[in-house]
């Protein structure tokens, strides 16, 4: 593969691709907490799009050092998704549910909710581990070019995710007191599509 638009638009199109889960996530998180300053949604983007730089490139040192032990490790990575996911939203609909059941307290509590790292950082595992499996489809690139490809991915991720920000911001708002509660079933739904496309 040489420096050609064809390796460019490849780059991008994994991208988008590969940020379509955690500009779901994105949503989620904007739905779960609505006032949100501009620069904890970067820092949210931020994260998501270094995981997604990390783990292509992970991807590619592996096949380079590695090849046996990742391509078994593979089959695990849908799995390890599912988990992460459905342990994340499972709990957010538990917290959403009790939240609902204050009826007094509701609005002081939802508006101080905010999102904690780890789960953040949980999330941007579960949503970024299937890029690992992008480092077999450019092992055939220099360590320059990995480079750049996993820059590009990172790039259109974090614009993408910060669109999905906005867009669950402005539902946040409108949804209030069931924003958790929809939240976690949407992270449920993004951990079992994850899981089922696996398959396909």
């Amino acid at each position: 593969m040489n420096w050609t638009f064809l390796f460019f638009l490849n780059s991008a199109l994994l991208g988008v691709g590969l940020a379509m889960d955690a500009f779901s996530v994105s949503i989620v998180n904007a739905i779960v907490e609505p006032v949100m300053s501009r620069i904890r949604r970067c820092a949210i983007a931020g994260l998501y799009a270094f995981m997604q730089f990390l783990m292509p490139l992970t991807g590619w040192l592996a096949v380079k050092f590695l090849e046996n032990t990742l391509k078994s490790f593979q089959k695990f990575i849908p799995w390890i998704a599912l988990v992460l996911l459905l342990f994340i939203g499972i709990k957010m609909i538990i917290e959403g549910v009790s939240l609902s059941r204050k009826q007094n307290e509701e609005k002081e509590e939802l508006e101080q909710k905010k999102i904690s790292f780890i789960i953040l950082l949980t999330q941007g595992i579960a949503t970024s581990i299937d890029a690992l499996s992008v480092g077999f489809t450019i092992a055939e690139y220099n360590f320059s070019m990995a480079l750049t490809a996993s820059l590009i991915i990172a790039i259109i991720t974090f614009i993408i995710c910060l669109t999905g920000l906005a867009i669950g911001r402005t539902i946040g708002f409108k949804i209030k007191n069931k924003a958790t509660i929809i939240g976690g079933i949407i992270l449920v739904i993004v951990g079992l599509e994850i899981f089922i496309k696996s398959f396909f």
